[in-house]
C-alpha cells in the first residue's frame, strides 16, 4: 500500500483547481460527513480523533473541506470550526437544504425561509461572516425551482455567501440555474463503478465548473479482486487509493473529497494524489463502468 512520507504534503500532488475564478485549492480535499455518529447523526464516538483528522488533513496539504448543516445535524460544522478556525489558507464549503428527523433520515426542504435559517446557522457554527462556497444540497421538487434559486441569489447579494454550488443535478438543471445566478461547482454521486453523471462531468470540464464527486469510494465497498486489484498491485497501492487516483485522472475539473474518521485512513487516502495511472490503467478501469 502506498503511504505518505514524513514531512510531505501529498495533497498538493493532485494539482490545483480554481473555484469561481478566485479560490485556488488542491484537488485532493476532505469530506466531513463520516466525522459524525452512526447514521450521520449526533457526535462521533471519539470527538478528539475527529479534530485530529481535520488538523492532520491540513498538515497533509488539504485546503478544501466540504461539510453541511445536515451532517449531525450541525455536528460536522462545529467540529470543523473547533479544529480549523480561523481557516488560514483554507476554503470551507457547506450545504443546506435537508431536514434531519433522525438517523439515516433525510428530508428535502428548499423553502426559502428554511434555507435562510439554515444558512445563518452555518455562519454561526463555522464562525464566519461569509461562506466561501455554499451548495444547495438538493433542488426540492416540492418547492418551485425558481423560488429556491432566487433565494440563494439573494443570499449572495447580501454578502452571506461568496460562491454557489449545486448537488445531484442534471445538465438541464445546471443550465436553468445559471440563468438565475452564477454556479461554480456541482456535487454529484460519482466513482469508478458508478458513472451515472458522466455527461455532467464533461459539462463541468467544458464550462470551467468544479465537479465534486460524493461517495468517491463507494463507502468502502470496492471488491479487493478484479480490475481494481490488478491495477492496485502494479502500483503497490490499495484499491481505494486507485479509485481516488482514477477520479483525479478522469478530469481536471475533479475536486475529490474522500472522508474518514481515522487518521490512518486519511493518510492512505490523501497519498493517492501521488499515484500516476497510465493510459493502460485508465483503459482497464474504464471497463468497470456499470
Amino acid at each position: 500500500m502506498t503511504t505518505s512520507k514524513p514531512n510531505t504534503v501529498p495533497a498538493a500532488a493532485a494539482g490545483t483547481i480554481t473555484i469561481g475564478g478566485d479560490l485556488v485549492v488542491n484537488r485532493m480535499g476532505f469530506g466531513t460527513m463520516r466525522l459524525t455518529g452512526k447514521g450521520v447523526w449526533g457526535p462521533p464516538r471519539h470527538p478528539e480523533e475527529a479534530v485530529r483528522v481535520l488538523q492532520r488533513s491540513v498538515e497533509l496539504g488539504v485546503n478544501f473541506f466540504d461539510t453541511a448543516d445536515s451532517y449531525g445535524p450541525n455536528v460536522a460544522e462545529e467540529l470543523v470550526a473547533e479544529a480549523l478556525h480561523p481557516y488560514p489558507g483554507l476554503v470551507i464549503a457547506t450545504k443546506g437544504g435537508f431536514e434531519r428527523p433522525g438517523p439515516d433520515r433525510w428530508v428535502m426542504n428548499g423553502r426559502p425561509d428554511f434555507l435562510r435559517r439554515q444558512l445563518h446557522g452555518s455562519l454561526q457554527r463555522l464562525k464566519v461572516d461569509r461562506i466561501d462556497l455554499w451548495q444547495l444540497h438538493r433542488i426540492d421538487p416540492k418547492v418551485p425551482e425558481q423560488e429556491q434559486l432566487e433565494a440563494v441569489r439573494e443570499f449572495q447579494r447580501e454578502g452571506l455567501i461568496r460562491h454557489v454550488g449545486l448537488s445531484e443535478v442534471s445538465i438541464a438543471e445546471i443550465q436553468r440555474a445559471r440563468k438565475v445566478l452564477p454556479i461554480v461547482s456541482v456535487q454529484n454521486r460519482y466513482n469508478v463503478t458508478d458513472r451515472r453523471w458522466e455527461a455532467e462531468v464533461a459539462y463541468c470540464e467544458r464550462e470551467g465548473l468544479a465537479f465534486i464527486p460524493w461517495f468517491p469510494l463507494s463507502a468502502g465497498s470496492f471488491d479487493e479482486g478484479g480490475l481494481l486489484h490488478e491495477v492496485a498491485q502494479r502500483h503497490g497501492a490499495s484499491v481505494y487509493q486507485i479509485a481516488l487516483a482514477w477520479l483525479l485522472a478522469r478530469s481536471p475539473a475533479m475536486l475529490v473529497i474522500p472522508g474518514t474518521s481515522s487518521v490512518d485512513h486519511l493518510e492512505e487516502n490523501v497519498v493517492a494524489a501521488e499515484i500516476r495511472l497510465s493510459a493502460a490503467d485508465m483503459k482497464k478501469l474504464d471497463r468497470l463502468r456499470e
